[in-house]
């Protein structure tokens, strides 16, 4: 008997990706092709989306120019309809039978016509692109629609949009809607490419169940924002929510004869797993790919449950055990554990078979001498990088044995490390045992892509999970019986009612958590659903097309692991189903038609990811997180950017400004070079005694007369810097004299702040820094690679000098395109992260609005600010050498005039000034 697939709801959280109608004509002023309208529609009814995508453009030059409409979205959705209006004349897309289309076009195919239109393009996106040739002064609207059915993962669905139209357009607008009837519990928005300009250009409204997004900036705003940043808008907007729920049977809602039901109870107690990590070590895996998996290894392991069991089996020619049974994941055993993972080294051949039965013989093992937990999940999680190469190297064998093995007890989950591996294999071998494939990229993120996949499985809910409907209710219904509930996941099923149905639509739902049965039941009234709201919320028979795109999507999943004589049953009716709701499918082409003359037809077809492979695929995509704004001058490090705007040796001239910092939105435009004195800090030694800290100098932002000195050199920024009280425009700037690994900096609990972090004392400085919010329940992590910040067991991943604008409940996070990140709130300190990359590379720490701390506040660096709060210390005369700050100068002249540059204080090192030596005069 076939096992039931996984409620796998955690895929792609729904990611929306549109790359907003680029027009790759290099810019309007080179070939005369002028965006004036740019609009994206989209509308999410009850999880499923509907995007319409409308570019305007006009040809303004003399000549007949060619303009390209390009755009991404996401693997997921499917195309509806694209079409083309060309001086009045529309042009449609017409979806058809893939083989009739090929057939049909095949001289259009033959001379690769059709390659062009949708590609792969990153880890969750295709791209889709038309090219046209318009006549001078004439005019094209393009408009493409595409829809998908918004996926939960890790509690939330995520609405991402890619925003790059390569110029200013006169009407540029984004405009979102949400109607969830279930309730909004939850909406945040994050941006790549938002600007202090901008920002005034979005507005969020959010009633019970609805949401409006709305992005329309004015050709001012755009331009405003392009003397900020040195480009047109560019990047990524987001929107993620979730829907209010309770422990029950989820919600029905019921639309014109078809009816949706939600499924992800609150409440429920983790059920305890039994999971064997079954780790490819073969020689392929050599360099950076065996060491992000040791990483994300020993940070899976700290996350198992004292509940669970577990075991490790790497291998290569041949696959070995780590213990000869699964143990416990106490606190000793993952220790041990930690230690046996960090030594895995990579060589050899790749022994898949070998090492998938040996999983398989551990856990039925231990099942047959009872000592797994009862009512236990056991789960297989296999990493491997490439094809079988030694003992059995079939993969249809392989995949035989494995399912002949696993007899439908256990689920298997495969994790495709880069593009070497066959993902078919890989991904039939995990659908014929009730679990998933999914393709971990190589980029500086694989750790967290393995982290972040394991979270997804880490807490199974409910097994066996089965949906029952009235037969004289129901006509049809998509897949109703599931092998696993996860957290943060979402059930779904959808079916057709019956022409004579009862006024009330009644479902159980039945499981099993901890080996006792549980049932959940609900029901819905007809005429007591609520009366969906205006065409702007939903779109014309959504709930029909819902359940359609379902069916689809799940009738294609079967046909992976069917066998041949049932395939063609499935395909047929994936067939019919495309055709008849006009979805660009695995099965189905799009021919895309055009003016007389030009290229008479396009095929556009939906890539398949398997044959993606050996593609570079790169984090600075945006996911969908990531676009990389870079410096001003390419190449260039921050250090070097910074220097640039210092001019050439001499005199040095500065314009009076405010100290960058206290800038809420501060930005490269805002660089200030001031003159500042040296204080003495002598005034905190009573304070500062047996601290590990060293205050290296205070710094006024009040210039002097006179013009400074041109700096030699630059030294290294201090570690911490931070505001004196009051009004002073003074900053303290603080080095750490002693550390001993992982220290507490800062902790208010009155606050809910807590910062962390590792200290480098022969490199002065940090190689991590961690911040964590009480509320919202968030954790920033900082390190030279990348900022990864946390909520809800969800990461996300950020390179240094991306712009970012995010607005959540209670938190701003910002950074700007110098790699300053700010963590904000209208009542809490402000904290600022920053990665260096001038002398004295490293992360750097900046406090703002310090008299917000309580006087509970603790740590290394707590003492600081109430040292602060009770008084500015008196100032003395100019120091003399002797008083010089460390790591500035041993020998005359004095270091009179640091330099604070934005958002970093750098200190230049005058004529008779050695670097990195100690306090001692002559």
């Amino acid at each position: 008997m076939k096992t039931p697939a996984p409620a796998w709801t955690c895929g792609l959280a729904l990611v929306l990706l549109l790359l907003l109608a680029v027009l790759q004509t290099t810019t309007a002023q080179k070939n005369g092709i002028d965006i004036y309208s740019l609009t994206v529609d989209s509308k999410v009814s009850s999880r499923f989306a509907h995007t319409v995508v409308t570019s305007r453009v006009v040809n303004k030059a003399d000549t007949m120019q060619e303009a390209t409409f390009q755009m991404e979205l996401p693997k997921k959705a499917f195309i509806t309809n694209f079409s083309m209006i060309i001086d009045g004349v529309t042009y449609p897309g017409n979806i058809k039978e893939k083989a009739a289309a090929q057939e049909q076009y095949s001289a259009a195919v033959a001379r690769g016509e059709s390659a062009g239109l949708v590609k792969a393009t990153g880890r969750k996106m295709e791209q889709f692109q038309v090219s046209v040739s318009v006549a001078p002064a004439a005019k094209v609207t393009f408009e493409l629609v595409y829809e998908e059915l918004l996926k939960r993962r890790l509690g939330v669905y995520e609405l991402l949009l890619k925003v790059q139209p390569q110029q200013v357009v006169k009407h540029l607008q984004m405009d979102i809607h949400i109607f969830e009837p279930q309730g909004i519990s939850f909406l945040e928005t994050e941006s790549t490419f938002m600007t202090s300009e901008l920002e005034n250009a979005l507005t969020t409204s959010q009633t019970q169940t609805k949401a409006h997004i709305l992005f329309k900036p004015t050709l001012s705003q755009q331009q405003k924002s392009l003397e900020q940043q040195d480009t047109v808008i560019n990047g990524n907007f987001i929107v993620r929510y979730d829907v209010n729920r309770t422990l029950s049977g989820g919600s029905i809602q019921i639309e014109n004869g078809y009816f949706v039901h939600y499924f992800a109870p609150e409440g429920l107690p983790t059920i305890p797993k039994n999971v064997i990590f079954v780790i490819d070590k073969s020689g392929s895996m050599r360099g950076k790919k065996i060491q992000q998996t040791r990483e994300a290894l020993i940070k899976i392991l700290d996350d198992l449950s004292p509940k669970d069991q577990f075991n490790l089996v790497p291998f290569s020619e041949e696959a070995t055990q780590w213990k000869p049974s699964l143990v416990p994941a106490s606190a000793e055993n993952v220790k041990e554990a930690r230690t046996y993972a960090a030594g895995i080294q990579a060589q050899g051949g790749t022994n898949i078979n070998s090492a998938m039965l040996m999983a398989v013989q551990l856990l039925e093992r231990a099942t047959r001498e009872e000592l797994l937990p009862s009512g236990s999940v056991s789960l297989i999680i296999l990493l491997t990088d490439g094809d079988p190469t030694v003992g059995e190297t079939s993969p249809e064998k392989i995949q035989r044995n494995v399912q002949d093995a696993i007899g439908g007890q256990y689920s298997l989950f495969c994790l495709g490390f880069g593009f070497d591996v066959s993902y078919a294999f890989l991904e039939r071998l995990a659908l014929d045992n009730g679990g998933l494939a999914r393709r971990i990229y190589e980029d500086s993120d694989s750790a967290l892509q393995l982290e972040d996949f394991y979270q997804e499985v880490a807490n199974p809910l409910l097994t066996a999970v089965a949906f029952e409907y009235p037969s004289n209710a129901v006509e049809d219904v998509t897949q109703d019986n599931f092998r696993l509930l996860f957290k943060g996941s979402e059930m779904v099923v959808a079916g057709k009612l019956r022409d004579q149905s009862p006024d009330v639509l009644s479902a159980k739902i039945s499981g099993q958590l901890l080996m006792q049965n549980i049932t959940f039941q609900t029901e819905s009234g007809m005429a007591e659903q609520e009366e969906f709201p205006s065409p702007k919320y939903i779109f014309y028979n959504f709930m029909e097309r819902l359940w359609a795109f379902l069916t689809i999507q799940q009738l294609l999943e079967q046909i992976v692991s069917a066998s041949d004589t049932e395939k063609q049953a499935l395909k047929t009716r994936a067939l019919g189903l495309s055709l008849n709701y006009s979805f660009v499918t695995p099965l189905t082409s799009m021919v895309v038609t055009k003016p007389e003359g030009q290229e008479q037809s396009q095929v556009a077809e939906k890539p398949v990811e398997n044959k993606n492979r050996h593609r570079n695929v790169p984090l600075g995509h945006g996911v969908f997180r990531y676009h990389s704004m870079g410096n001003r001058r390419s190449g260039m490090t921050a250090a070097e950017n910074f220097s640039s705007r210092l001019g050439p040796p001499g005199p040095l001239h500065h314009r009076h400004s405010s100290y960058p910092f206290s800038n809420p939105n501060p930005r490269l435009t805002d660089m200030l070079l001031v003159p500042g004195l040296l204080s003495d800090p002598s005034g905190f030694d009573g304070v500062l005694h047996g601290m590990d800290l060293m205050i290296t100098e205070t710094i006024s932002t009040s210039p002097p007369s006179g013009k400074l000195p041109a700096p030699s050199a630059l030294t290294q920024a201090p570690s911490v810097i931070l505001p004196l009280p009051g009004q002073s425009v003074d900053r303290l700037c603080v080095d750490i004299k002693h550390s001993q690994g992982p220290m507490n900096l800062l902790s208010d609990p009155d606050q809910g702040i807590e910062v962390t972090g590792h200290y480098e004392i022969e490199k002065a400085q940090f190689s991590w820094i961690k911040v964590t919010f009480r509320n919202p329940q968030l954790q920033v992590h900082a390190t030279p690679e990348h900022v990864v910040v946390t909520q809800n067991r969800r990461s996300s991943a950020y390179k240094w000098k991306n712009t970012l604008f995010s607005v959540m409940p209670g938190l701003k996070m910002t950074e700007d395109k110098a790699g300053l990140l700010l963590l904000s709130s209208p009542d809490k300190v402000t904290i600022g992260l920053l990665f260096w990359d001038g002398p004295g590379q490293g992360l750097r720490l900046l406090l703002r609005d310090t008299d917000r701390f309580s006087r509970h506040i603790s740590g290394t660096l707590g003492m600081l600010p109430m040292a602060l709060r009770s008084g500015h210390p008196q100032k003395s005369p100019l120091p003399s050498n002797k008083q010089c700050p460390e790591f500035l100068c041993v020998s005359q002249p004095p270091c009179l005039y640091p330099l604070l540059i934005h958002p970093l204080f750098l200190r230049p090192v005058l004529p008779g000034c050695a670097l990195g030596a100690p306090n001692r005069g002559r």
